[in-house]
């Protein structure tokens, strides 16, 4: 007999209306732990189960590509204890969950300035993403010390730096083509951004591929989010009408 959770993602399934891509910002770690008065690193550690769920729950209900905002370039200002606990947390995080993201068919990516990360993080997250990339199934994006301007903003010195070698006419510009030029062009854009904790904000989290995705802010501290969370986030979704800034057409013959 199927368990609860078994019977909804059964559900959603059948409706064939689920997002290809999901973006979250996993917020309230901190606040999680200060309510518990913990350490900051506490309320990350707590958040792992929640991302091991949510991976888990996205990768059986057959969504393409899982986006996780895992730490922006903004988080490089907290102190170095913090920082220091985070990588070497990721570290930890990328060894033990190796083989159930290898048995889960999962592929591993990641996109922002990893250039700044430790070494030994640097080299055991290149080492994990060379391992999966056989995988075939849900591809698992971390954005790590992420930045969207930061990346719009590289995307624009690169392209500028073509113009000058004589690659591309700067005439040529548009949309398309200067989004070939951000850190992950062959990705889609998310359908779905959940943002929990509550916070009414993006966090700058990639400005220019949610120009038309749908956002759900869940109230939910991180580390607290469970798989009726993501199957509320994925109801109001898909109850949502997407038009991309056109009219409906019922609407139209009304005016």
């Amino acid at each position: 007999m199927m368990d609860r959770i078994e019977l909804e993602i059964e559900k959603l399934q059948r409706d064939r209306n689920l997002p290809n891509h999901i973006a979250i910002i996993m917020d309230g770690n901190g606040r999680w732990a200060r309510k518990r008065k913990l350490p900051r690193l506490a309320g990350h550690r707590a958040g792992r189960e929640a991302v091991r769920t949510t991976v888990r729950t996205c990768a059986k209900l057959g969504i393409r590509i899982l986006s996780l905002y895992t730490f922006s370039l903004e988080n490089w200002k907290r102190s170095k204890t913090e920082v220091r606990g985070l990588m070497g947390f990721l570290k930890n995080v990328l060894k033990s969950e190796y083989l159930e993201l290898k048995e889960n068919n999962i592929k591993l990516r990641a996109i922002g300035k990893l250039d700044m990360l430790p070494k030994d993080t640097y080299d055991i997250l290149m080492k994990t993403i060379d391992d999966l990339s056989g995988n075939t199934g849900m591809i698992l994006n971390l954005c790590l010390s992420y930045s969207g301007r930061e990346e719009i903003v590289n995307a624009a010195r690169r392209f500028a730096s073509d113009t000058v070698r004589g690659r591309v006419d700067p005439q040529s510009l548009n949309e398309e083509t200067f989004g070939k030029y951000l850190y992950a062009p062959d990705l889609p854009d998310p359908d779905l951004l959940i943002r929990t904790s509550g916070e009414l904000r993006i966090s700058n989290f990639l400005l220019w591929q949610i120009a038309y995705t749908e956002i759900v802010v869940m109230d939910v501290l991180w580390p607290d989010f469970r798989e009726e969370h993501l199957f509320s986030a994925l109801g109001q979704y898909m109850g949502r009408d997407r038009r991309y800034g056109a009219v409906k057409r019922s609407a139209s013959r009304r005016r």
